[in-house]
């Protein structure tokens, strides 16, 4: 707008001198009039249109975008055990003259024998279950106090890893476990306290759980087998509140 306002005062004022100027003179002087006029306001135009630009740009704000990073996964922490906050108790200075372990085997061989789930589950240790291992370099399994109640019904197979033969012994615990017990609980079998007592062996039996007191139950075989058929089960226990419980079984006999 301000433009075309610019433009019509010019064009006033030029027809304003050109009445001032005489007849003649107009012939010769209006073309150079006009071309001045013509100059003044474009370039007034020009320098107007400049004028609305502003001066400087403001500075830019620079948003800095902040790194994304993953949320972690959280994991819900597992509710332990009421047992598990049962602290262990030191075993007694003599434990071979403590009366409870051998009372502790005599209920382990009742459970065994009349296949009694809650009495061999009353027997395990409620802090660290009770270790099974058939062969002597074959696999260890545990069972907590809830999963030895129910070894006697249970039919789940279990891989005792290989035996000397080389073949893998599978098999659930009332199959495979519970028999070789009882060659030595239904036989004569003497105890020794903390001693690996077995017979004729071409391999050094060791008690592998160190700080751990056990009992060996050893039956010593028959003279018609030239007592080949001997056979060991070593009974770790572990005191909890004063009272001896099953923390490992481990089976020793001849190996060809």
């Amino acid at each position: 707008m301000r433009d075309a306002a610019g433009v019509k005062a010019g064009l006033t004022l030029a027809h304003d001198m050109m009445g001032l100027i005489g007849e003649n003179m107009r012939k010769w002087f209006a073309p150079a009039i006009l071309a001045v006029l013509c100059v003044a306001v474009f370039t007034s135009g020009c320098t107007f249109q400049l004028s609305r630009n502003p001066a400087s740009l403001p500075t830019p704000t620079i948003l800095i975008i902040p790194t994304l990073h993953p949320l972690p996964t959280l994991v819900a922490a597992s509710t332990p055990s009421s047992t598990a906050s049962i602290p262990p108790t030191s075993t007694p200075v003599d434990f071979c003259a403590d009366p409870q372990p051998q009372a502790l085997i005599n209920n382990f061989k009742s459970a065994l024998q009349t296949s009694n789930g809650v009495l061999f589950g009353s027997l395990v240790s409620p802090i660290h279950g009770m270790d099974v291992r058939l062969f002597r370099n074959g696999l260890v399994v545990n069972y907590d106090q809830q999963e030895a109640q129910l070894l006697f019904d249970s039919t789940d197979k279990i891989d005792w890893g290989a035996a000397p033969s080389g073949l893998e012994t599978k098999g659930s615990f009332h199959d495979v476990i519970v028999p070789t017990l009882l060659k030595v609980f239904n036989k004569d079998y003497t105890l020794d306290c903390d001693q690996v007592q077995v017979g004729g062996a071409a391999y050094k039996a060791n008690w592998p759980y160190t700080g751990i007191n056990f009992y060996s139950v050893y039956f010593a075989g028959t003279p018609n087998n030239n007592n080949l058929d001997w056979r060991t089960w070593l009974i770790g226990m572990e005191y909890v509140k004063g009272q001896p419980y099953l923390y490992a079984i481990m089976q020793f006999f001849w190996e060809p």
